[in-house]
């Protein structure tokens, strides 16, 4: 466990921290930005993990009838549009440019996480509720259903670390911040679920949008069009990977199916499943 690299990049980044050298400016700012990054991510994870288990019933929008379905499906889309373009070099400098000059680099991947928290927060909580309940669990079905949801996000906090805790969570960048050292990046993540499948964090946050006790034409919305974002958009991230470690992610990506995980055949031989 000592000599897991993910637990020794969070070691470092902390050590590092509490051994900040003197600057009350850039200590300041730092502690500020990862006080508002931690308060609303942990906000928007709740208020989805909330809104989705029961139905996207308990949005405050207000909507009238027939609009609130534009409504409702832009909220839907503006996070992944968001999300992906803020990955492009244009977005990358938008990001820089939030920070107080001087700490743009530094703060990048903080200000990416506090805009994609407002973003969940926006959609959960101005959603206008089309009132229809399809269907309920009840009873024992609840309770395995209600298994499987926190299944699938116990799994998708397990990708989520695998991947990179601090980067994931925005912890990265204030904290490198706080240290006065440049962030150091996550190297190509090959460990822990990434050994079985390339996209896990995308297959685990699909997974969370099915497993849910209460279906409402609400939940089926936001359920079919993010499972298409989870599909499609690591291709997009994958081009990066591929420019950012070349041979290493070619290599990389041939051993490794992309989001079904591999199967044993009857013989004992590993079938690829891309």
């Amino acid at each position: 466990m000592r000599n897991d690299p993910r637990i020794q990049r969070i070691t470092a980044l902390l050590r590092d921290a509490f051994a900040a050298p003197p600057g009350t400016r850039r200590v300041t700012i730092a502690l500020l930005a990862g006080i508002l990054c931690h308060s609303i991510f942990a906000a928007a994870v709740l208020s989805m993990m909330y809104a989705m288990f029961y139905g996207l019933r308990t949005g405050l929008g207000e909507v009238p009838h027939p609009w609130h379905y534009l409504a409702n499906v832009l909220l839907v889309v503006q996070f992944p549009l968001a999300h992906s373009l803020l990955l492009t070099a244009a977005g990358r400098r938008f990001l820089t440019k939030l920070a107080p000059a001087g700490y743009g680099i530094a703060l990048s991947t903080t200000n990416y996480a506090i805009i994609a928290s407002v973003q969940l927060l926006t959609l959960f909580w101005l959603w206008t509720p089309s009132g229809a309940v399809w269907w309920e669990a009840e009873g024992p079905m609840f309770a395995l259903i209600c298994m499987a949801y926190t299944g699938s996000w116990l799994l998708l906090i397990k990708a989520i670390f695998d991947a990179g805790a601090e980067l994931q969570s925005g912890a990265l960048g204030w904290l490198s911040l706080l240290a006065d050292k440049a962030p150091k990046f996550p190297d190509l993540p090959t460990l822990g679920l990434f050994r079985y499948l390339r996209q896990p964090i995308y297959l685990a946050f699909a997974l969370t949008l099915w497993t849910v006790p209460v279906w409402t034409p609400d939940q089926m919305l936001l359920a079919i069009l993010w499972t298409g974002y989870c599909i499609g958009a690591p291709m997009l991230k994958e081009r990066r990977l591929a420019k950012q470690f070349g041979k290493r992610f070619y290599a990389y990506q041939q051993r490794t199916p992309y989001m079904i995980p591999r199967v044993q055949s009857g013989r004992g031989r590993v079938e690829t499943a891309k």
